[in-house]
């Protein structure tokens, strides 16, 4: 089997990597388990599904942007939980993040990949996204000691991500 590799695929890996490469450089300390389950992540499963769902829409480059964003929000989300121990610490709290990832999986489905409901889905993953933080507070979490600013500010930027990828998916069902 021959594996083909194009300019498209290669500047998708390399954008999903450069996380990974900056983490990698500034700390060496992680288990070489997180480094396996990094590199399959990243290499093997985004690629293998941007490719799979972007076949349908090729011709749109909202939608393939969508889906790009979407991915890579999953990821480093799955990444920074997996691999570097946890937005919300070393705390079972961050067990939430897995019921995020559920809300835009159930979507997905639901949605058919169709981009006006894969819109709403996205929306849905960034309220979910969103409201971890206060659900974290209510229950008493000790991950605050970062700062309430930096944990409820990084919840933001994956909300953003969420809710970036939801406009490209409605500007593709245009």
């Amino acid at each position: 089997m021959k594996i083909k590799l194009t300019e498209r695929t290669i500047v998708i890996t390399l954008i999903v990597l450069t996380p990974f490469l900056l983490t990698l450089l500034a700390t060496w300390q992680w288990r070489p388990a997180a480094f396996f389950l990094v590199i399959i992540l990243l290499l093997a499963g985004a690629g293998f599904i941007y490719e799979f769902v972007t076949k349908k829409k090729l011709s749109n480059k909202s939608y393939r942007s969508a889906v790009g964003v979407a991915l890579a929000a999953v990821l480093i989300l799955i990444w920074m939980n997996v691999a570097v121990g946890g937005i919300l610490g070393d705390n079972p709290a961050n067990m939430m993040y897995f019921g995020v990832l559920l809300v835009g999986c159930t979507g997905a489905i639901l949605a058919r990949l169709e981009p006006r409901a894969m819109s709403q889905a996205l929306f849905a993953t960034a309220f979910a996204m969103a409201i971890v933080p206060v659900i974290a507070m209510i229950i008493g979490t000790p991950a605050f000691t970062n700062g309430l600013v930096a944990v409820f500010g990084l919840h933001a930027f994956f909300a953003m991500l969420f809710i970036g990828s939801a406009l490209l998916f409605r500007r593709a069902a245009r």
